[in-house]
């Protein structure tokens, strides 16, 4: 059977294995972003707990994915969420890190500009920070949600579904069409994911920021 003869009659299978890969991938880097992105700016002024955070992060990041997998099943169970969680994990050092660079890489004397202004902290943050450090910011987002796309391949193991299965039960069925059709889905997705949130980085990125960087 070749690939197109097997994604022609598996395409309702493919697609129900598609939107779980995107559920898996999409939550987590969600929930990475909803708490990597406000801390980033919480030790964004205080370098020994950022370093703490960092250590803590790259430590994670070290951990094989089948293990933090394993040892989010006691917790959890099997299925998406320990799924989701060790996701989540491993989607949380690209965004801190990310954020913490776009902070730092503010100019100073736009900071205290704003100040002088009788800019509030938040005022600060929102209007000036946030603004000037979201294209790096966005670039830790691509990192994670590429990352977690192909990390998920691997969740079907913790019966949490996904392209992988796709992959995996080719690999045992000897069917290599089933393979190719996980994995070119699988890296599909992760090439489209990575080129909508360019956009968005475009879209969300002032255009006087852009000139400077240019220039």
């Amino acid at each position: 059977m070749s690939l197109i003869n097997y994604v022609i009659d598996n395409s309702s299978f493919i697609l129900e294995k598609l939107v779980e890969h995107i559920t898996l991938a999409g939550i987590a880097v969600a929930l990475a972003c909803s708490i990597g992105v406000p801390v980033g700016f919480a030790i964004a002024n205080n370098a020994k707990l950022a370093k703490y955070v960092m250590n803590v992060a790259n430590v994670v990041q070290t951990i094989p994915s089948l293990a933090l997998f394993a040892f989010a099943m006691p917790i959890f169970g099997i299925g998406a969420k320990p799924a989701i969680f060790a996701l989540f994990l491993y989607a949380l050092l690209p965004i801190i890190k990310n954020t913490l660079l776009g902070i730092h890489n503010v100019n100073p004397a736009i900071i205290e500009a704003a100040r002088g202004m009788g800019m509030s902290k938040f005022q600060i943050m929102f209007k000036v920070e946030v603004p000037m450090a979201i294209s790096v910011i966005m670039g830790g987002v691509r990192i994670a949600t590429v990352t977690g796309i192909g990390i998920a391949t691997i969740a079907v193991l913790i019966g949490a579904g996904g392209l992988g299965q796709l992959i995996y039960q080719g690999i045992g069925m000897g069917n290599t069409p089933m393979i190719l059709a996980g994995a070119i889905a699988s890296a599909s997705l992760a090439l489209i994911a990575d080129f909508i949130l360019g956009l968005v980085e475009k879209k969300l990125t002032s255009p006087g920021i852009v000139k400077q960087v240019q220039q």
